[in-house]
């Protein structure tokens, strides 16, 4: 494919601005009805997203980046998900449903503790309310067959998948009897109709998370805001679409894993990263035409305006650790077919509007395979300040074919990771900076805006000017992320006029 046959993602071509953000972390005090009949854990899809896009478009800000929204195993990371497809129902918004008429609020709702089994069981209430609807709303029953048409290719497995984990008590696949574990045809038919009415409420889930979807997204494009999405390069071992395509992964007879995903040390970790995905098997998804992989791009791109691929690397090289192995450092690089694969995602999806995510152990032959198909890669200021003046993340070395961020979600917020510096650190940050004595989240916040690359990505917190107790992630570790959340009295009174302000002054404002 000849390199001058790819454009650039139209996103590109204007500079812009934008605010990374899960939606999980957003508050969830307001209501459509200005009461709250069902308490929720964290953000939804409900009417705290539409205020925050209105502040994102007050702002000037034109780009919302949010990690993976797909359903999360009980550590709750967004790349660890039980699917590459499906909506995380804990986004559902029991509001939404009653503000649109699909569901009756159930006074009882208001007395019960928000947690994971409490909101599955009002989103059961909730299908069941909504079923019985469909029996006499024909437009409603319309939309939910022919949403249960375009995504069959992956809904329903899934629907099964999640229906037969709970029969099994949450055991992994490879655990349940070889019949269903094989994916045989008779014991498939029989447990499809023994698991029916679980299955329909995860199909009820999936239609509410789409429709919610589907309004928030168009509510967010009448203000000029592009979604911008997360799609991690590996899938999790437990998860719907390596029990329905065992074929494209490295498995042993059983199901378990020969080969596991991780990466060696690195800033992040000294003795490297193991985390346990199974590697895919790239041989049979060649033969295939990538067809796994085009699939998964196709509801990403349902979704979002742009896609960030996690661990871009991976596809021209993975550290391949041995299945039994909890030692990354007992990996290996292995080759990927990145070229082929790349080909045919731009083949079958022209114009394909990818960032990749090129943080780390980055070779040449890395940075070679993404300017070959005009990728944008990823450059942090968090990075920057190691006293090498050749550092690519310096802002005098930006590029236009590059997103700028202050910090990512693997990080600590801007005024967290300065604290953490000793005083010469400090000041060669702030040297390098002009010697501003700027509060140092708007000074990276600044230096971001300032720089040629067309898109500058903020993390919330660095807005907010919050510290290191408020970062959503910290890598290497698990119990203690991806659940941070803010409260809009966070907000600075006049938030919004400063961006705007900041952003007009650096041709990034979008009004």
């Amino acid at each position: 494919m000849p390199q001058n046959a790819l454009k650039v993602s139209p996103l590109f071509l204007t500079r812009r601005a934008g605010v990374l953000l899960h939606p999980t972390s957003l508050p969830n005090e307001n209501s459509f009805s200005h009461t709250t009949p069902c308490p929720q854990m964290h953000g939804t899809l409900g009417k705290d997203a539409y205020i925050f896009i209105d502040f994102l478009a007050q702002s000037g800000i034109s780009v919302w980046q949010m990690l993976p929204t797909t359903p999360t195993h009980a550590d709750l990371s967004p790349y660890q998900s039980v699917s590459a497809h499906a909506g995380n129902p804990e986004l559902i918004s029991i509001d939404w449903l009653i503000h649109h008429g699909w569901v009756h609020a159930n006074n009882e709702w208001n007395n019960l503790e928000p947690t994971k089994n409490i909101l599955q069981a009002i989103r059961m209430e909730c299908a069941d309310q909504f079923y019985k609807r469909t029996q006499h709303d024909h437009h409603l029953l319309e939309k939910l067959n022919q949403f249960c048409k375009e995504n069959s290719y992956w809904l329903d497995d899934f629907a099964l998948f999640m229906a037969l984990r709970k029969h099994f008590e949450n055991r992994s696949w490879t655990h349940w009897p070889i019949g269903i574990k094989k994916r045989l045809a008779d014991p498939m038919d029989e447990y499809r109709e023994f698991l029916a009415m679980d299955i329909s409420l995860h199909i009820f889930e999936q239609f509410a998370f789409a429709e919610q979807w589907k309004a928030l997204s168009a509510y967010a494009k009448e203000r000029n805001i592009f979604l911008f999405g997360d799609m991690p390069i590996f899938v999790a071992h437990d998860n719907a679409d390596v029990w329905a395509s065992q074929q494209f992964f490295n498995l042993c007879e059983n199901g378990e894993p020969l080969t596991v995903a991780g990466v060696p040390p690195d800033y992040f970790s000294e003795s490297g990263q193991h985390w346990g995905n199974p590697h895919y098997n790239w041989q049979a998804m060649e033969e295939t035409g990538f067809s796994w992989w085009i699939d998964r791009l196709r509801t990403q791109l349902n979704q979002f305006d742009l896609i960030r691929i996690d661990h871009f690397r991976g596809f021209e090289a993975f550290w391949e650790i041995p299945g039994n192995s909890l030692d990354a450092r007992s990996g290996q690089w292995v080759k990927a077919p990145g070229e082929a694969f790349l080909k045919a995602c731009f083949e079958a999806f022209p114009g394909l509007p990818l960032v990749a995510e090129n943080l780390g152990l980055i070779t040449p032959e890395v940075e070679a395979l993404r300017h070959q198909f005009n990728l944008p890669g990823m450059l942090v200021l968090q990075f920057a300040f190691d006293g090498n003046n050749k550092n690519p993340h310096l802002p005098h070395l930006h590029s236009l074919s590059d997103v700028v961020y202050t910090g990512t979600h693997d990080n600590d917020t801007t005024v967290g990771w300065y604290d953490s510096l000793n005083q010469e650190q400090q000041k060669n940050v702030r040297n390098y900076l002009y010697a501003s004595e700027q509060k140092i989240n708007w000074l990276l916040i600044e230096s971001a805006l300032a720089s040629v690359a067309p898109l500058a990505m903020i993390p919330l917190q660095d807005f907010l000017a919050l510290d290191g107790e408020h970062r959503m992630n910290m890598p290497g570790t698990t119990g203690i992320n991806w659940t941070w959340q803010f409260n809009w009295s966070q907000f600075p009174e006049g938030l919004g006029e400063v961006i705007q302000t900041k952003l007009k002054r650096y041709d990034r404002s979008s009004i």
